[in-house]
């Protein structure tokens, strides 16, 4: 299996110049050869898994930043919004915005952010769900602190001996007076759980699965113990709407309690000594799929980093109900629609059967390897019949070789499926799937022929009106 090769030169260079070092320093503290950093830097060479790690360890490297170019189209998509009549005047030419993109990636994606938000003629509201995501992407979706105390009261309540749940039990017996409840659903009817004070009760649904009630418990000890430090973090974001700060307080809490449950060191050694094995895991830790994905993109702790995962959950309509990027770059999971032509809508078929698939951007090329994604479907908040989602966990191709779930798997550029952002945002001519045109772009229509796309379409931009 030939490992996907990444190009990386340009945020290796602007890393280097921040650190202020030469070639042949950096070089040193990477354990490569000047000559060899030399021939990355200009793309003439592929960046390797263990060169990537070597940037995350050493610089405390943002791996997102090779994929900084994704979400705007790399140079083709920069190209397609320069030609609009409005740059008329300016005799921009390919070299010139290649030159921009490698140089200044991120004045880049703020214009071609701007540029379309012209286009579309609105600005995207600021809703609060929109405002705590947000939040959770600055953190990178990982908040030190919470792991530390998680850990500390993991090894306090000796999680990794015995039952977690009765250990969960038994907490908040002996600390909070509270004993716990599985009530039939005509008792609950209309939720996964309650405490009750006056009785001194937490009450579970009976529908809930092993896995969700441990979750339920745990995150009733984050809201009883952990109060003050998760209230702290959630004042620093500085919303503007208190529901955003009730949506990010919610995320800290499930937080708090997926870190409780799979303890930071025991679980990153977990990954590392199984090669990521999703089955193993789960069941090591008694958690669900969703529970580990969720877990799987948090790991960044300085000095024991794990690898870049983003997680995303879909619904039936291929709409986006959750996404977590992470350290990852996949920033086309960060749309709000998906390509039907990813095997993440199968999966709904697959009855919880896990699906890997080799995907790769419709903007990109073969140097860009692609991403390594697994789908499975789930329950809706753990309770049988109720509602179904696909979870995707996703790394970059080039990481992926050593896990469990991608031996036997092709990862050459050529042989990964194509996919787009959205048939809205997607430019990519001649698919049978489109159920869109795309955005901005003029329609052609030939009374003689008939392609195998409803809608056909041009170069060129629509007019601005």
């Amino acid at each position: 299996m030939a490992d996907p090769a990444l190009q990386a030169g340009p945020a290796i260079r602007r890393l280097r110049k921040r650190e202020n070092l030469t070639q042949a320093a950096m070089a040193s503290r990477l354990a490569i050869s000047p000559s060899y950093l030399n021939l990355i830097e200009r793309n003439q060479r592929p960046v390797s898994a263990r060169v990537v790690m070597a940037l995350v360890e050493q610089f405390d490297f943002d791996p997102r930043s090779i994929r900084e170019d994704e979400a705007i189209g790399g140079l083709e998509g920069l190209m397609r919004r320069f030609a609009d009549e409005r740059f008329a005047a300016f005799p921009i030419d390919r070299d010139e915005v290649d030159d921009f993109l490698a140089t200044a990636p991120n004045v880049a994606a703020a214009f071609a952010q701007l540029f379309d938000n012209a286009r579309a003629g609105a600005a995207v509201e600021d809703s609060p769900l929109v405002a705590s995501r947000r939040e959770v992407e600055r953190w990178r979706n990982h908040f030190a602190d919470l792991d530390h105390a998680a850990e500390e009261l993991a090894d306090e309540m000796r999680l990794s001996r015995g039952d977690i749940g009765l250990a969960l039990t038994e907490r908040l017996r002996e600390r909070h007076q509270l004993s716990v409840r599985i009530l039939p659903r005509d008792v609950l009817p209309d939720s996964l759980s309650r405490l009750d004070l006056h009785a001194r009760q937490v009450q579970l649904s009976e529908l809930l699965a092993p896995a969700s009630r441990n979750c339920q418990l745990a995150i009733k000890i984050a809201q009883l113990e952990m109060k003050d430090e998760i209230a702290n973090i959630a004042q620093g974001a500085q919303f503007d709407d208190e529901e955003a700060r009730a949506l990010f307080s919610r995320h800290l809490e499930g937080y708090f309690a997926a870190a409780l449950i799979m303890p930071y060191g025991r679980f990153l050694r977990a990954c590392e000594g199984t090669g990521y094995d999703l089955a193993v895991l789960e069941r090591r830790f008694s958690v669900s799929f969703e529970q580990l994905a969720h877990r799987l993109t948090t790991l960044q702790r300085v000095g024991q980093r794990g690898l870049p995962f983003f997680m995303a959950r879909l619904d039936r309509a291929g709409q986006f109900s959750k996404r977590f990027l992470g350290a990852s770059s996949a920033r086309f999971a960060s749309e709000d629609v998906s390509c039907p032509l990813w095997d993440a809508h199968r999966a709904f078929e697959r009855g919880g059967e896990l699906v890997a698939q080799f995907v790769s951007l419709e903007q990109g090329d073969e140097s860009q390897g692609g991403w390594f994604t697994i789908m499975r479907s789930v329950e809706g908040s753990g309770v049988p019949g109720e509602a179904r989602f696909v979870v995707i966990l996703g790394i970059e191709a080039v990481l992926a070789g050593d896990l469990a779930q991608a031996r036997g798997i092709s990862l050459r550029p050529s042989e990964a499926q194509i996919i787009g952002p959205g048939c809205a945002l997607c430019y990519r001519e001649r698919c049978s799937q489109r159920s869109l045109p795309p955005r901005g772009r003029r329609l052609r229509f030939d009374r003689m022929r008939r392609g195998i796309s409803p809608f056909e379409f041009g170069d060129g931009e629509k007019s601005a009106r």
